[in-house]
């Protein structure tokens, strides 16, 4: 049936008012929301301590620090619950999709934190109240979904989150999921190693450190209080700047916020014990070191940097068997997150237990078109950065074969 003039417009003066409320509520949901760094840390750290599930990367001395001056990753906004007394028992630091993923919807996006996890923070004793509180306050803001990057999908808060959405009749919709390399630390070091590598591998490694001592002793050490950070810390960045990092421009020390933020945090989480740094050394000259932070009974392995001249002895390889056999005696770690990407290989056949990671798309209101185009919009950018990612690898190959 033709429609007249009259109902024409009467269709088009609605796409218009739809699309202006969706535009305003793009603008509005992460910008009602208050400042991250407005915060009370004191509140901050106990919710951190009471965590149902670890997040090293959402402790306040390390997401403030990243807030405050990590390139690309300043000013997020606070996704927050509070009980009836005031005590915080929920937070998320978010930011607008539009600035995450230049996606211009109405939907909030846990903000970035450098190392790659987004599972938010809720109290241990209030998981779920503070899931459904904090999914009310995204609601109140505009926002129609909010996006979990990096989420761990198989633990308590992930449990905590659906069964808030149950109470509104919504599901969450994992938009993409991979398996990331742990480290079992209540096993026995050695025979952790040996079921890993293989006796060939370890006689091979063995062979390698051998060779690596020519240039000198070769001695592990753990930095920890925060002078001695510091002083690590300035080794690692070297070494990160040296290698390939350096030569692509990624490396923390290249660009003045990203410095800024790293000092900043290592320093302050060693003040409580949080943080130490690892370093392999032959004959006094720093050939690997990577940075750890900790969180209740896990450890997170954020970086790793390797002088590239000593590849040959495989010295990112040693440092994390060295790493691994430290965690494994400490008593107060039960696990480690490799903080890698899938299929790493170089962590992924050492520290062989895996736990799932997912991006999470979290729904704010039922049969909600907007959602779904949010949905629609999300898989098309997998998309395209897939496809550009094998075009990189592609001609990266090709030069590689080229004569």
């Amino acid at each position: 049936m033709c429609r007249g003039i009259g109902d024409v417009a009467d269709i088009a003066d609605q796409a218009v008012i739809r699309r202006t409320s969706i535009e305003d509520a793009r603008e509005r949901c992460a910008r009602t929301l208050p400042p991250l760094s407005d915060m009370s840390v004191t509140q901050w750290g106990r919710l951190a301590e009471r965590a149902v599930e670890a997040n090293g990367y959402y402790q306040p001395d390390w997401e403030l620090a990243v807030n405050a001056s990590a390139r690309g990753r300043t000013d997020a906004r606070a996704l927050s619950a509070t009980n009836d007394t005031g005590q915080l028992i929920g937070l998320l630091p978010v930011v607008s999709m539009q600035r995450a993923c230049k996606i211009p919807l109405p939907a909030l996006v846990g903000a970035e934190p450098y190392g790659t996890l987004c599972t938010p923070l809720l109290d241990r004793d209030a998981a779920e109240d503070a899931a459904a509180m904090m999914l009310r306050q995204a609601r109140a803001s505009g926002a129609h979904a909010l996006v979990l990057r990096t989420m761990s999908l198989r633990g308590p808060a992930m449990t905590a989150i659906e069964a808030a959405l149950r109470r509104d009749g919504l599901r969450p919709r994992v938009l993409h999921a991979h398996q990331r390399a742990e480290l079992d630390a209540t096993r026995d070091a050695d025979e952790l190693l040996r079921d890993a590598l293989g006796a060939k591998k370890l006689k091979e490694l063995r062979r390698q450190r051998h060779r690596l001592a020519d240039q000198g002793t070769v001695r592990f050490d753990v930095a920890r209080g925060p002078r001695e950070v510091a002083t690590a810390l300035e080794a690692f960045l070297a070494l990160e700047a040296g290698g390939w990092k350096g030569k692509r421009g990624t490396a923390l020390s290249q660009h003045a916020g990203d410095a800024a933020f790293i000092r900043r945090a290592t320093v302050a989480l060693a003040e409580s014990g949080r943080c130490e740094i690892v370093t392999l050394h032959a004959g006094g000259k720093p050939v690997a070191a990577g940075i750890v932070l900790r969180h209740h009974d896990r450890a997170f392995f954020f970086k790793i940097g390797i002088d590239e001249r000593f590849a040959k002895f495989s010295p990112g390889v040693q440092l994390t068997i060295e790493l691994t056999r430290h965690l494994c005696a400490d008593p107060a770690i039960a696990s480690a997150d490799s903080t890698a990407a899938p299929g790493h290989p170089m962590i992924d056949p050492i520290w062989r237990g895996r736990f799932a990671i997912g991006d999470v798309l979290i729904p704010l209101r039922g049969n909600d078109p907007v959602v779904a185009a949010i949905h629609a919009a999300l898989a098309a950018r997998q998309f395209a950065l897939g496809q550009a990612r094998r075009m990189v690898h592609f001609i990266r190959d090709c030069r590689g074969r080229s004569p």
